[in-house]
């Protein structure tokens, strides 16, 4: 089956577009990221009221469909879409709410907009499912992660740094239950906001000086010596966090960096990291892991899985798993009850339900 997988991480920079055949093997047919409009990305990253949100949401599905028809594949030929939006929330902590304890997310790009221009089924809201089941609705990669690069006798670690950084542990031989998962902290993120729209090479942190003191302080926070499950988002890193510790951009790198080395280390037995995601193509920081980290470090390219397109990947990935009816989380990674089934449809134009 052909199908087509769509992402915006949490930098919001882009939409992300993979197209795959999935049988026996996942086989990338193409992968491209279209930017957003600055209006739209300054929107994004914004955005507070409810008339926006809807706003946005819509039109964002309009440009999720849009960025379909950049592949270069005829759309013709694409029998589903996975879609997992732009989020713009995310709690997968459960907080006191109204008399409740609530966990919730909120991903927009409307589904039924992409299946209306696209005439293709198309399967979103992806996290739902999941914390509905007690998980916390990430990470989600692991799923994948696991498929790609399990190994009978090496210990693996896939390492994905976009806008929050996370790691999935997939142990020597190991089975679905076996595999570890979580956010590591900041990716990208901070970086981004610093130095907008992105670092290049990571120039301006590299001729930075880190605060060390700051530095100290900030990796003494609790949630990097949790234990897993656990996830972060933008509520953490977002411009609260940045207008209340003055961190500048050699710091952020240097807290990325730390962060996911103090998440790699829990793990002695490891043989080697594989790095995905937009933070790969940052030369400081990854020169930085390699100065941090024990094992190997490598990308996902070697075992050729464009970096950039990995997560796009997945939600492909993710929408055959729900048309097969069959789960798509790890609840070793996300802490639900049981596997779930993950998603929600909306028929396209051209094809009748189930066909």
């Amino acid at each position: 089956m052909r199908v087509a997988g769509l992402i915006s991480g949490t930098s919001a920079d882009g939409i992300d577009v993979a197209v795959v055949d999935i049988g026996e093997r996942i086989e990338v047919v193409a992968a491209k990221t279209i930017p957003y409009p600055p209006e739209v990305r300054r929107a994004i990253l914004s955005v507070m009221d409810v008339a926006e949100i809807s706003r946005l949401n819509f039109l964002l599905g309009e440009l999720f469909a849009e960025a379909l028809r950049h592949t270069g594949v005829p759309i013709e030929t694409i029998e589903l879409i996975g879609s997992h939006g732009q989020t713009i929330f995310h709690e997968g902590q459960p907080v006191e709410f109204l008399g409740r304890k609530v966990a919730s997310t909120m991903q927009i790009g409307e589904a039924a907009v992409i299946a209306e221009r696209t005439g293709i089924e198309t399967i979103a809201d992806f996290r739902a499912a999941d914390i509905a089941a007690g998980g916390q609705g990430a990470p989600l990669v692991p799923f994948l992660d696991y498929q790609l690069f399990r190994h009978p006798q090496r210990t693996r670690i896939a390492l994905n740094i976009g806008g929050i950084a996370n790691i999935t542990v997939i142990p020597a031989d190991a089975a679905p239950a076996d595999v570890i998962a979580f956010d590591t902290g900041p990716g990208n993120m901070l970086m981004d906001a610093l130095a907008p729209p992105f670092d290049r090479d990571g120039e301006r942190a590299r001729a930075g000086r880190v605060n060390t003191r700051l530095l100290d302080e900030l990796l003494a926070d609790p949630y990097y010596h949790h234990d897993p499950p656990k996830s972060c988002g933008r509520e953490q890193y977002g411009a609260e966090f940045i207008q209340r510790t003055g961190i500048d951009i050699a710091t952020a790198a240097e807290l990325t960096a730390r962060t996911i080395a103090l998440a790699v280390e829990r793990y002695p037995a490891k043989h080697e990291v594989i790095a995905s995601g937009g933070g790969v193509h940052n030369r400081h920081l990854m020169e930085r892991l390699r100065a941090l980290l024990r094992p190997r470090l490598t990308t996902s390219a070697e075992f050729g899985i464009d970096p950039d397109a990995k997560e796009a990947i997945l939600f492909a990935v993710l929408a055959y798993q729900t048309r097969q009816r069959r789960s798509g989380n790890l609840p070793s990674a996300t802490g639900a009850r049981r596997p779930a089934i993950l998603g929600k449809v909306s028929y396209g134009t051209n094809r009748s339900p189930g066909a």
